[in-house]
């Protein structure tokens, strides 16, 4: 896997060059101060989606559409960052799978994100950059890495996958549905046989911000709940964001087969006829 982190410092001797920042924050955030050349697209992070045929087709098309817009035309490097990597629930990261799910070669993200590039003391504006729209051409079929709610289905029980639930501890135990609110989603708890290893974990503090931790530290983390880089693991979370995130550790730990189902809790627990473990998860 070629590297998908891209430090500060780095990122500022590329700017002028042959790339596409991306900035995934609110507009509101943006405006007050962004890296030069920056475009904002926070439906990066906002847009919920189905794993149907009808659902991916939407995911695709709107996002084909929007990222031809930010001039990706295949031979731009896309780089991807949030405010910090543990605040904005991995969504530079959800930038990143969408991208590689369509099949886009040159995706990087800023590694600590806004928070790291403030802290080298690098500088912001507030102008907002002229982009001339590309040929963007999407590719789904290139990357296996999205799955369906009929993958996890079929997954359930099935020793050879990991099953990993990376959502926040009171969406794990069943107290909220959703960071959106607790009863955002008809139903609260887990996916049948689900680990539980929460996103956060997967991240650590520096002095220039949050980064991921280091490829043993990570290996570390999955040990915990009995992971090792020999099993598939399949991520869910509420909307994919938070499992992009871990998917971008667990590929950097030299995972090699991860899998996000991006439809998620939002998507599983709105189908009554699909199973969910209620309750508290462990003996009191």
């Amino acid at each position: 896997m070629t590297a998908a982190l891209i430090s500060p410092a780095d990122l500022q001797s590329k700017i002028g060059s042959n790339i596409t920042i991306i900035d995934t924050r609110d507009r509101e955030s943006y405006a007050a101060g962004h890296i030069a050349g920056a475009v904002n697209l926070h439906d990066i992070f906002t847009y919920l989606s189905t794993s149907t045929p009808d659902g991916m087709k939407e995911l695709t098309d709107k996002f084909a559409a929007i990222f031809a817009d930010a001039g990706l035309d295949g031979t731009r490097t896309a780089v991807i960052y949030e405010q910090s990597m543990d605040t904005g629930f991995g969504q530079s990261c959800r930038g990143y799978f969408l991208l590689k799910y369509l099949g886009y070669p040159l995706v990087e993200v800023l590694h600590g994100g806004l928070s790291a590039w403030e802290s080298a003391g690098l500088p912001l504006t507030s102008e907002v950059p002229n982009l001339d729209p590309a040929g963007f051409a999407a590719d789904p079929e290139a990357a296996e890495i999205m799955l369906t709610t009929d993958d996890v289905r079929a997954a359930l029980g099935d020793e050879r996958i990991a099953l990993l639930d990376v959502r926040d501890v009171d969406e794990w135990i069943g107290e909220s549905s959703s960071p959106y609110g607790k009863d955002f989603c008809p139903r609260k708890g887990r996916i049948p046989g689900a680990r539980w290893l929460e996103w956060y974990r997967m991240m650590k503090p520096t002095a220039d911000g949050v980064i991921f931790k280091s490829r043993n530290e990570i290996l570390a983390e999955c040990a915990t709940v009995g992971i090792d880089r020999d099993m598939s693991v399949y991520l869910y979370c509420f909307k994919g964001a938070r499992a992009s995130n871990t998917y971008l550790a667990l590929k950097e730990a030299g995972f090699e087969d991860v899998r996000v189902y991006f439809g998620s809790w939002n998507e599983w627990s709105r189908d009554p006829e699909l199973p969910i473990e209620e309750g508290f998860p462990f003996k009191t």
